[in-house]
């Protein structure tokens, strides 16, 4: 019976392993990489990224990892290529083959219609005097002592050097782009990743509910005001511009320090100089305001101009945090 001593000392061998495959790959780089990375960052075309088996799901993350940070690519599936599929590679495109062993039916007949179309192949493969090697133009080695199945049949160790080969292609992409978290936006606009670096307070703020009393308001019309328009916090506004903010916490406080409020009006009890952001600025600049301050709303204007309050919880809605 496996105790869960030996699934933890598996485990732990299997990771080991794998590390220790992925740490020679450093010793593997030649000028082919480097060649592969200026002839796909001058190419006028796409990565076509092919495979079989386990290689081609590896294939695929690849081509979303180049995709998503600015380096057209698509998938292409080996098996599907020789019955049709190879009328998708265009000119100008450049080849990206992976397979372990270099050697496989399908690689056989494709490599041979690759080098007939032209285009530049690369070979992500860990035989260096396979078919597939010796067929392309470049070759970035994915050798590995052995697999971490015990049987060392499964593709374990292997894949897991082909992925980081494509990680390591695609962040040098990334450099020799100069691709800025402003770039990587536009290919993330969806989920918090793109709304962190895309949201600005005015695509969120609902300026037509934005709590305002005047200055010489009385206390009954704050505490409605705050009421009806459920954030906590009311501007104190005059002549459209924020003269200070009067919270529910205020309002508390007001009525256990005193027995009476009717003489008080807004100004009398309004945090005056309260935190503020332009209608313009980042939401993610917003909640790093909110969070450093330990607050929950802010005050938006627009220079000087009063434009709404944005609350931590419209902020928390949008999925950002």
């Amino acid at each position: 019976m496996t105790t869960r001593e030996n699934i933890l000392a598996t485990a732990k061998k299997t990771i080991l392993s794998e590390s220790k495959s992925i740490k020679k790959l450093a010793e593997f780089l030649t000028e082919d990489f480097a060649k592969t990375i200026e002839i796909i960052f001058n190419s006028k075309g796409r990565v076509v990224v092919t495979g079989i088996g386990k290689s081609a799901i590896i294939a695929q993350k690849i081509v979303a990892s180049l995709n998503s940070t600015g380096t057209p690519s698509m998938f292409l599936h080996a098996s599907e290529a020789i019955h049709g599929d190879l009328g998708m590679v265009q000119p100008d495109d450049v080849v990206i083959c992976i397979s372990k062993s270099g050697n496989s039916p399908e690689i056989k007949v494709l490599v041979p219609l690759l080098q007939r179309f032209g285009n530049t192949l690369i070979a992500i493969t860990g035989n260096t005097t396979s078919f597939l090697a010796k067929g392309a133009d470049f070759v970035l080695d994915t050798t590995i002592d052995s697999e971490s199945c015990p049987n060392n049949l499964a593709p374990t160790n292997s894949t897991t050097a082909q992925l980081v080969m494509g990680d390591a292609l695609a962040v040098c992409l990334m450099e020799m782009r100069d691709f800025k978290s402003e770039d990587f936006a536009k290919y993330h606009p969806g989920g918090a990743l793109g709304k962190k670096l895309l949201l600005r307070v005015g695509d969120m703020l609902d300026q037509t509910h934005k709590p305002t009393v005047a200055p010489d308001s009385n206390i009954k019309k704050v505490i409605f005001e705050i009421s009806e328009k459920r954030l906590g916090v009311t501007a104190v506004v005059e002549n459209n511009r924020v003269i200070g903010i009067i919270t529910d916490g205020d309002i508390r406080r007001m009525l256990t320090d005193r027995d009476t409020f009717a003489d008080l009006t807004a100004k009398d009890i309004m945090t005056k100089n309260p935190k503020m952001i332009q209608l313009s600025d980042m939401v993610v600049h917003a909640l790093n305001i909110l969070e450093d301050f330990s607050i929950t709303q802010l005050v938006v204007v627009d220079n000087d101009e009063y434009k709404g309050v944005l609350h931590l919880h419209d902020i928390l809605k949008e999925g950002i945090v």
